[in-house]
C-alpha cells in the first residue's frame, strides 16, 4: 500500500468480533506455514484472561497487524523454556496478573501493510503497556529464519553476532534488535518445526527503566526532587548557637519550598575560628573540631523536625589524633551517615596538618541514591564513576574557593562529571570575607546545579545558577526518569558505550 492512500491508522483493543478478519491476516503472514494460525479458542482465552495485552492496528479500518501477549513470572520460565512451555501448552495457563514480565506471544503484520512501520506502532504500544503495569521488561523468542543457510557453518551465537555487525541480514532480528531488544541467550528447540531457524530462537529483552521493584510497604521515593542550595556568607558569630541560628533560618526558608535536600557549603563553619585567633592556624582548627559533635546533633534535629535531608557540608574532625575534612548527611528519618574528604588540598596538608580519609560510598536516601564529595575531590573523575557505577543519581559538592581561579576548577569539573556520569550535580559555596580569621581570608561562589546535556535537559548544561558573590538559596528540581531515559535512548551514552574492553575502574581494598 501507498503512503498517499492512507487516510488513517489506528490502534484498538482486539475483539472476539474481529476474529475472520484477523484470521484473513494471518493466513497472509504465514503464506510459509498456512495452517499455524491462531483458532477461535486461542484468541478468546487470551482476550478473556488479558484484554489489554492484545492489540490490533487497522489501516482505513482494516485490520493490518495484530500484537498478542501474556504475563508471566519470570522466576518460573525454564533457562532454556520452549514456546509451549510459555503458553503452557497454547492454553495460556502461564498467564498471570502477579508475572513481572510482558511476554510476546506473537506479532505479524499482513504483506500488503509492510513497509509502514507498523509493528514498531505494536511494539511502542506493548511498551507503554510494560511501564503502566510496572512489569520489568518485554520477552519474547525471536525467529532467526535464515539461520538454516548457515547452520553448517557458524554457531547460532556466532550468527547473532555477524547480524549485530551487519555482515548477515536476518529481517526479524534486525528488527528486533533496532526496538531497542537486546538478545540473552540461546534458546534449544523453541518453537516445533520452524526449520528455517532450525528449531533455535534467541531470547530478546527490553528493559522498563521505570520499574520499581513490588514491596510490602508505602513506597515513598519521589523521582522529581527539590533541591535547596544554601550560598552562605561568612560573617562573625560569638558562639556556635548563634552559628545555628543562622543555619536554621536557612533550613527553616528551604524547606517552607519543599526542598528535599539542604546543601551547606564546606567548612560553613570556620567563622567559629575567629575566637583561638591567638593560636597557631593547626591549634585553631583543631579548637574549631570540638564543635563537629555539637553541630552534626543540631543538624540532625532539623533535618526531623523541618523534614528534609540535610548535607551539612563540612567541618574539621579529629579522629584518633588525626585531623580530618568530613561532613554528615542527616536524613529526615532521624539516620545520619558521614563522608569524608580523599584529596586534601596541597593548603590543607600544609597550614592544617590535614589527612585524606579513605571510604567513598553511595547512599541511599527517600529520593534516590545520591553521592557527596567534598571540593577537591570533584577534580577527580574517577571517584564520582565509581559512585556512579554504584547507581548514583545526584551528586552533591560542598566547596569552598578563596579565588575565582579555585572556583571555576571545581564548577568546570562538576559539570564534567554531570555529563560524563549521567547524573545531575549541585555544589554549594560560600561568599564574603573573614578578615579575622587566619587562612580563611577571602572567598568565592557561585552555586550552581548542572545536568546532562541533551534533548530533556538544558542545552548548556545549566538548570539553575546563583548570582556569584551574594548571600541567598538556590531551588531547582531535578527529574529522576529523565536519567533513566537518557542512559538508555540518549543521544550519546556515556555510560552504556564505556570501552570495559580496553579499561576498567575499581576500588582497592
Amino acid at each position: 500500500m501507498k503512503l498517499s492512500e492512507i487516510d488513517k491508522i489506528e490502534l484498538g483493543f482486539l475483539q472476539f468480533d474481529d476474529y475472520l478478519s484477523l484470521k484473513d491476516v494471518m493466513v497472509a503472514a504465514y503464506s510459509t506455514m498456512p495452517e499455524a494460525y491462531w483458532k477461535e479458542h486461542h484468541i478468546r482465552t487470551l482476550i478473556n484472561k488479558f484484554p489489554e495485552g492484545q492489540v490490533i492496528v487497522k489501516v482505513n479500518g482494516q485490520i493490518a497487524g495484530c500484537a498478542l501477549s501474556v504475563i508471566v513470572n519470570s522466576a518460573k520460565l525454564e533457562n532454556n523454556h520452549t514456546y509451549r512451555q510459555v503458553t503452557a501448552d497454547y492454553t495460556f495457563n502461564s498467564h498471570t496478573n502477579e508475572g513481572d514480565v510482558l511476554y510476546g506471544i506473537d506479532v505479524f503484520i499482513k504483506p500488503e501493510y509492510r513497509g509502514l512501520r507498523l509493528g514498531r506502532r505494536l511494539y511502542d504500544y506493548r511498551k507503554e503497556l510494560c511501564e503502566k503495569l510496572n512489569l520489568k521488561s518485554i520477552l519474547f523468542g525471536g525467529r532467526i529464519p535464515n539461520y538454516h543457510k548457515y547452520a553448517n557453518e557458524i554457531t547460532p551465537k556466532e550468527y547473532i553476532e555477524k547480524v549485530r555487525r551487519k555482515e548477515i541480514h536476518d529481517p526479524v532480528l534486525n528488527f528486533q534488535i533496532s526496538n531497542d531488544f537486546h538478545p540473552t541467550k540461546i534458546l534449544k528447540g523453541y518453537l516445533e518445526g520452524d526449520q528455517a531457524s532450525n528449531e533455535f530462537a534467541v531470547l530478546l529483552e527490553w528493559d522498563n527503566i521505570y520499574y520499581e521493584k513490588r514491596i510490602n510497604k508505602v513506597n515513598t521515593k519521589l523521582r522529581v526532587v527539590r533541591l535547596g542550595l544554601i550560598q552562605w556568607q561568612m560573617r562573625p558569630y560569638k558562639d556556635v548557637a548563634s552559628l545555628m541560628q543562622q543555619a536554621e533560618y536557612f533550613i527553616d526558608t528551604v524547606s517552607g519550598y519543599r526542598s528535599d535536600f539542604a546543601l551547606f557549603p564546606e567548612f560553613f563553619n570556620a567563622p567559629l575560628m575567629a575566637m583561638n585567633n591567638h593560636l597557631s592556624e593547626p591549634e585553631a582548627i583543631r579548637e574549631l573540631a570540638k564543635y563537629t559533635d555539637e553541630i552534626v546533633q543540631k543538624f540532625s534535629n532539623f533535618s526531623i523536625s523541618y523534614n528534609i535531608n540535610i548535607i551539612a557540608g563540612s567541618m574539621p574532625e579529629v579522629k584518633n589524633g588525626n585531623l580530618y575534612n568530613v561532613g554528615y548527611l542527616c536524613k529526615r528519618d532521624g539516620a545520619v551517615e558521614r563522608y569524608e574528604k580523599l584529596h586534601v588540598t596541597p593548603d590543607e596538608a600544609k597550614v592544617w596538618g590535614m589527612q585524606g580519609g579513605h571510604e567513598i560510598k553511595v547512599f541511599d536516601t527517600d529520593c534516590g541514591k545520591i553521592g557527596i564529595l567534598i571540593c577537591y575531590d570533584s577534580e577527580f573523575p574517577e571517584l564520582s564513576r565509581l559512585l556512579a557505577d554504584d547507581g548514583m543519581d545526584i551528586l552533591f559538592v560542598p566547596f569552598l574557593t578563596d579565588t575565582q581561579n579555585g572556583y571555576s576548577r571545581v564548577r568546570n569539573c562538576a559539570q564534567a562529571r554531570a555529563i560524563e556520569n549521567e547524573c545531575y550535580v549541585a555544589i554549594a559555596g560560600s561568599v564574603g570575607n573573614l578578615p579575622n580569621v587566619h587562612n580563611m581570608d577571602i572567598q568565592f561562589a557561585q552555586s550552581m546545579v548542572f545536568t546532562p546535556c541533551d534533548f530533556s535537559f538544558p542545552t548548556n548544561g545549566v538548570k539553575a545558577e546563583a548570582t556569584p558573590n551574594t548571600e541567598m538559596i538556590l531551588i531547582a528540581d531535578v527529574d529522576i526518569d529523565l536519567l533513566r531515559e537518557l542512559h538508555q535512548l540518549g543521544s550519546v551514552r556515556n555510560l552504556m558505550d564505556r570501552r570495559k574492553d580496553l579499561f576498567e575502574l575499581k576500588r582497592k581494598k
